[in-house]
């Protein structure tokens, strides 16, 4: 297997350092591929102002080749239902993750271009996570931690705790 990014975002050098911080955790190469826009407004709920991330990774399943996992990152704000936002979403194979709540500017605070990479890379590996069989975990520095909001994830580590490199490993050597 091999994780695809499709990003918005074009800036090769964070990118570089979420594609290490995935190696790193899941041992497969990633590949970053560039693109001017993921989806169009046929997603957008008008009414709330974002965009239902559920329907744009269902409309990925045709992109997605069946020895990858493929990671979208998008500028857009997603909301998925019955939540009022969401950093990101997993789903068969493909995964996205919205940079909109990730930069200070969000918040009313000054950029801080290190913090955002540091979210950035914890959603990427969360959210990849999913992908590869592991659930939400309970303890709160974990990757696999859920957050409820930006401080969750600043709290939490990009790794996974003991209990998710162990369930990781198990789920790697007992794949069909």
């Amino acid at each position: 297997m091999r994780i695809r990014i499709l990003s918005e975002l074009h800036d090769r050098r964070i990118l570089e350092k979420v594609a290490e911080a995935l190696k790193e955790i899941y041992g497969e190469d990633v590949v970053i591929e560039f693109v001017d826009r993921l989806f169009d407004e046929t997603f957008l709920n008008p009414s709330r102002g974002q965009y239902d991330a559920w329907p744009i990774v269902q409309s990925y399943r045709s992109v997605r080749a069946d020895d990858e996992y493929l990671l979208l990152i998008t500028d857009k704000d997603l909301y998925a239902a019955g939540l009022n936002y969401v950093f990101g979403l997993a789903w068969h194979g493909i995964a996205i993750v919205s940079t909109h709540r990730l930069t200070q500017e969000f918040y009313g605070l000054e950029p801080d271009r290190e913090l955002f990479v540091e979210r950035l890379i914890k959603e990427a590996v969360h959210e990849l996570g999913h992908l590869h069989g592991l659930t939400h975990c309970s303890d709160k520095r974990c990757v696999m931690a859920f957050s409820n909001w930006i401080g969750d994830t600043d709290y939490k580590s990009y790794r996974p705790c003991y209990k998710c490199r162990g369930r990781l490993k198990f789920l790697r050597t007992h794949e069909p």
